[in-house]
């Protein structure tokens, strides 16, 4: 009852963003006023407190309230009456250590800075990680932190706590799927992503230089190093969210750490955070790719007269435009003609491929221009559907300046016709 009253008064010297941040993680509502996200957070811990619930509010107190630890001599200062010195104290009042002062600004003469002063807490800037489109996120573990320097050595650490709650535990252990080789893998998944701590815009994955990280003690296996594109160059490894669901501890009542070791740079700092996320597969990307729908065929005859509108400063009219049928990256006719909306071109590629690939290594670069095309900006061509679903026997075609269209030769037929010179010149 006693750790009752303390988690209590914990919570009560919540603001609201800690009051969200214990809803959300709880599993319930974290909309409304102050006094609103109070009442329920208190009720949270009135009716059902999980140990995950509890350690996640010593967690939040921690950080509101960063102070050093308490040694035996400060804890006896708290059970003197106010005035009396101390044991072996030489003067008549010693002075009250400040780690057992209340936060806030203090009032009066400014006081002596501590000689241990405390570490730097973790800090939670407002940096947005940039959404992954093979994942779907369940809910957040560990908010973006700054990896915050704790000394002047090059080489630093720093340490994290998550829980996981039974209804996030459940969801693991229910995705769980046996591969060919005996080997286990979830599709639902606790994943850890670095960034560089900017707030400016979603950021990408971006790994701090000679990163180390243990998961509840044991080394965690990141992305090879690629190899170096210059000689002597440094080489690096490939910035990717990182699948730590095989070292983390399935339970409830059982925190889990992460410890994370890397070089500091001068005037660039990183944060680190953990996801629940589910993992898709290309067929589920292009399920909902589909269910956008299919883009209107005027958006791109609108391109194409715009291409063929004759330039009054060039000496060369162009009045045709020839778009091939077969996928940059396949070879292969067509099923799903797709392109970037940033992309300029008309030519498509296979959404169904352009997602297997970007599955097994995501590098989402649109493979006619080279430019990125993020599977948010990725549109299914109505007119190219139109053209696949009624010209079967060609793989290529010519589009005119009005927006028509009409078959090219197929490359075969045109290789049949021309073997002797001269011959079948009157006719096909």
């Amino acid at each position: 009852m006693a750790e009752l009253g303390e988690l209590k008064h914990m919570v009560m010297s919540f603001r609201v963003s800690e009051l969200q941040v214990l809803l959300g993680f709880a599993g319930r509502n974290k909309s409304g006023r102050k006094h609103e996200l109070l009442a329920k957070a208190l009720h949270l811990l009135k009716s059902s407190c999980a140990p995950s619930v509890q350690m996640k509010i010593k967690e939040l107190y921690r950080r509101r309230f960063p102070r050093k630890t308490l040694g035996p001599s400060d804890l006896s200062l708290l059970s003197l009456p106010p005035g009396t010195p101390p044991v072996g104290s030489p003067g008549p009042l010693a002075p009250i250590p400040p780690a057992l002062l209340a936060p806030g600004p203090l009032l009066g003469p400014k006081r002596e800075v501590d000689i241990h002063p405390p570490l730097p807490q973790p800090v939670h800037p407002d940096v947005t990680m940039k959404p992954l489109p093979f994942y779907e996120v369940y809910g957040e573990l560990i908010r973006p932190t700054t990896l915050a320097s704790t000394s002047s050595q090059r080489f630093e650490e720093a340490h994290f706590t998550f829980a996981l709650t039974p209804q996030q535990v459940q969801q693991i252990l229910t995705s769980r799927e046996v591969l060919p080789g005996a080997k286990c893998d979830y599709t639902i998944q606790v994943q850890l992503r670095f960034c560089l701590c900017e707030t400016s815009c979603p950021q990408e994955d971006y790994f701090p230089p000679n990163l180390f990280v243990k998961v509840n003690g044991k080394l965690c296996p990141l992305p090879g190093y690629l190899p170096p594109t210059k000689n002597g160059a440094e080489p690096k490894r490939p910035s990717r969210p990182i699948n730590i669901t095989p070292l983390a501890r399935l339970s409830a009542t059982v925190p889990n750490t992460i410890v994370v070791n890397w070089s500091s740079e001068f005037g660039r700092n990183y944060s680190l955070s953990v996801y629940l996320v589910r993992q898709l597969t290309a067929g589920t990307l292009l399920q909902k790719l589909r269910a956008k729908g299919i883009r209107n065929p005027d958006h791109s005859r609108a391109l194409i007269k715009e291409k063929l509108t004759a330039d009054p400063d060039s000496e060369v009219a162009t009045t045709s435009l020839r778009v091939s049928l077969m996928c940059p990256l396949g070879k292969m006719r067509l099923t799903v003609p797709c392109r970037a909306l940033t992309c300029a071109h008309l030519q498509s590629f296979d959404a169904a491929l352009y997602l297997q690939m970007n599955e097994k290594k995501p590098t989402w670069t649109c493979p006619v221009c080279d430019k990125k095309a993020p599977y948010e900006s990725l549109i299914i061509d109505g007119l190219f559907m139109e053209i696949l679903n009624s010209c079967s026997d060609c793989d290529e075609i010519q589009f005119m300046e009005d927006g028509s269209w009409c078959p090219m030769k197929p490359k075969k037929e045109a290789s049949e016709v021309c073997p002797p010179p001269g011959y079948g010149l009157d006719g096909e």
